[in-house]
């Protein structure tokens, strides 16, 4: 009987050439945007450590302001609308955030879309509105290894060339499977472009991309890559090192990346040697994106993500950054500027932590259980990604 049923309904479709005669129906059909049940505020904040008096400043240039790798680092570093903090420099760390896939699918793939009043716009670090078509959001944030200093080499450039690669490489992907609208011929879901990629998939990509750059002569990093997709509200990561990311729900942790390390104080590192590498492999430990740790999970309305590296975790505990969620929360005002305010937040309470001597922090605390003595925080550069997740349907 039910087989009856589907087939009558089968023929109640109309055929190809019967499509032709309606054509208002078809075409509001793809017209449409496709909608997103959820959207991400986005906050992001940094600060470079103090120069330290006993290092001599390296004279090796940084990537010019005109070059492609310059261009986008000076874009990453305007600050976003509501930010309250006014470093102009991360120092060895660096960021990223990036719109996946901003196209829409089929016949919208190669028309421009704009809807004012759509409640289902991203917001961005500049505090622009974003099109709601856009299939997710990708971030990440890479901590230089300062030990290459000595070595002559400034260990800001490979961090921010890992950066500059994945958010290249992430512009052009899909968070999750690439969509069509099957109402539409073949033929038009076929322009459909793309291909759906992983944070270890990119992570990979803009490893070799590193490799790849003269310019960059040698150095290391640790990474953390995010991508949320808009469609799933799925979560997926890619951590090596002692970067990492923790998600807060209903003020409390639900997760926080495990952090990787071949022993205290020593991150597992994506390292680029210079051509003569013979003196520097017995120094530096070799590690490779296929070393880094994979997650993925499916969010909730109000859940809040923190990509952080180590400048962060190593000087404020995680209830700390639960508490400073709350208050900053409890505050009022416009969701994305709350976003940016927990963000700059965390990072001022970090080097204010950071230059305490009298008061524990997580370093000491791990030092500790190593059989070493420290006391206070640990001076570093600290930059912090957050996001909020929202349901828009």
């Amino acid at each position: 009987m039910s087989r009856l049923a589907a087939r009558k309904m089968r023929r109640t479709l109309p055929s190809i050439n019967q499509r032709a005669h309606f054509p208002q129906q078809y075409s509001s059909i793809s017209s449409e945007p496709l909608s997103r049940p959820y959207k991400f505020h986005i906050g992001v904040s940094w600060a470079g450590k103090p120069p330290d008096p006993k290092v001599k400043p390296l004279k090796h240039p940084r990537f010019a302001a005109e070059s492609p790798i310059g261009r986008w680092r000076d874009e990453m570093l305007v600050r976003p609308k509501h930010a309250v903090n006014l470093a102009k420099s991360a120092g060895e760390d660096f960021f990223y955030i990036a719109d996946m896939r901003n196209q829409s699918v089929g016949k919208l793939a190669s028309q421009s879309c704009t809807i004012p009043n759509s409640s289902l716009f991203l917001s961005s670090p500049s505090g622009r509105a974003l099109s709601p078509l856009i299939q997710g959001i990708a971030f990440g944030v890479a901590d230089g290894v300062g030990g290459w200093i000595d070595s002559g080499v400034d260990p800001s450039l490979f961090s921010q060339t890992l950066m500059y690669h994945a958010h290249r490489y992430s512009q052009t992907s899909w968070a999750g499977e690439p969509e069509i609208d099957p109402t539409q011929e073949y033929e038009d879901r076929e322009k459909v472009e793309g291909w759906e990629m992983t944070p270890f998939e990119c992570l990979e990509l803009a490893y070799h991309g590193v490799l790849r750059e003269r310019f960059v002569v040698a150095g290391s990093s640790t990474a953390c890559l995010i991508h949320l997709n808009s469609s799933s509200g799925k979560l997926r990561s890619a951590n090596l090192g002692d970067s990492g990311f923790l998600i807060i729900r209903s003020s409390s942790i639900i997760y926080r990346s495990p952090s990787q390390t071949h022993f205290f104080n020593c991150p597992k590192q994506l390292t680029k040697f210079p051509s003569d590498s013979r003196k520097y492999a017995r120094n530096y430990n070799i590690d490779y994106p296929s070393a880094a740790d994979s997650y993925e999970m499916k969010l909730r309305d109000g859940d809040i993500v923190i990509a952080y590296t180590d400048g962060l975790s190593d000087n404020v505990f995680p209830s700390d950054l639960v508490a400073i969620c709350s208050l900053v929360a409890r505050s009022g005002g416009p969701e994305e500027q709350q976003v940016q305010v927990m963000a700059d937040r965390m990072v001022q309470y970090a080097q204010s932590c950071m230059h305490d001597r009298k008061k524990a922090s997580p370093f000491e605390k791990e030092a500790f259980r190593e059989g070493l003595f420290y006391k206070g925080g640990k001076i570093d550069d600290v930059t912090v990604v957050t996001a909020l997740v929202r349901e828009t349907i």
